[in-house]
């Protein structure tokens, strides 16, 4: 079958063929945890790391997760590999997990809800969307504030799809720097940065890789693994509170996130403060990160988001 496929409720459909009823609570409610994987050479990357997150995820928003980890496997491999060959050359993909609670009743007028939804699907690695943090470096804009920490009703270290403050975040740091790419920084307690809609955030002060407490940021998959190419290049990793103080201390800034693995920032926008704070870029800690990224990966990260195509 040359069109993509899909995972929907147990069966493998094609992609555009794969859709949620208007009640479902993924749609109506957008009660949905997600996770989103990425391939190098085909291969899922971390997927192990992938699925224990999403299942503790669902566990932690009470969205049941039946299948086993061995049926989740399965499944995503077979969707990769079928939806790969379609892929120009140097192609690589995106793999989407998700999964809601599932219809609500009340809609069409029963009692009882469910049953849950589990879906996978796939996408061609947006290597355009990417490019300019490599071209440019990263331009991020503080627009507002983050929710608290682990003692919030929805922590922020779960992965999930309820995504309209990023949506209004990015467009108003857009708007703040006339960058086409900007992304919003969002601001925990006494104002220290937190995150961004598609990445963890890392300051080096001091020499030292710093990133927010754990517990006020998204669980990334991608934050574990620079934290461990760190340790594993003597590149001192820290988790401590970025107060406005210490942005000023920043020599670099970088994001990582799953599609791009890691990125240098160039400049940053503060909430209050009309002149951006502009970082070495790009830094000799981040190409010194970057390029284990790549060993680790067994590709060259930087040339898949500047090569040709």
């Amino acid at each position: 079958m040359q069109t993509p496929l899909a995972y929907l409720n147990g069966r493998l459909v094609p992609f555009a063929d794969a859709a949620l009823p208007l009640h479902d609570a993924g749609f109506a409610s957008g009660a949905t945890v997600v996770d989103n994987a990425r391939t190098f050479r085909h291969r899922l990357f971390r997927w192990p790391d992938h699925l224990a997150r999403l299942r503790r995820d669902c566990a932690t928003c009470c969205v049941p997760l039946e299948a086993s980890d061995e049926q989740l496997t399965a499944t995503a491999e077979e969707l990769v590999v079928h939806n790969a060959r379609l892929l120009p050359p140097g192609g690589e993909l995106q793999l989407v997990t998700f999964a809601t609670p599932g219809p609500l009743g009340f809609y069409l007028g029963d009692v009882a809800n469910g049953p849950p939804t589990l879906g996978m699907a796939t996408y061609p690695l947006p290597f355009a969307r990417y490019r300019p943090f490599f071209t440019e470096g990263a331009t991020l804009a503080a627009v507002g504030r983050h929710g608290g920490g682990p003692e919030d009703v929805l922590p922020p270290a779960v992965k999930h799809r309820s995504r309209m403050t990023w949506h209004v975040a990015d467009h108003a740091a857009r708007e703040r720097t006339g960058c086409a790419h900007a992304l919003a920084v969002l601001l925990g307690p006494n104002w220290a940065v937190t995150e961004t809609s598609v990445a963890n955030l890392l300051a080096v002060i001091d020499g030292t890789v710093t990133s927010p407490p754990r517990d006020a940021v998204l669980d990334g998959i991608s934050l574990r693994v620079t934290r461990e190419l760190c340790g594993g290049h003597g590149v001192p990793f820290a988790e401590a509170p970025v107060t406005l103080a210490d942005v000023h201390r920043t020599s670099e800034a970088m994001l990582t996130g799953t599609g791009f693995c890691l990125a240098g920032v160039r400049e940053y926008h503060h909430y209050w403060n009309p002149a951006p704070r502009r970082f070495d870029w790009p830094g000799p800690v981040f190409r010194r990160l970057l390029a284990a990224w790549s060993d680790l990966v067994g590709v060259d990260v930087e040339r898949q988001f500047t090569g040709p195509g």
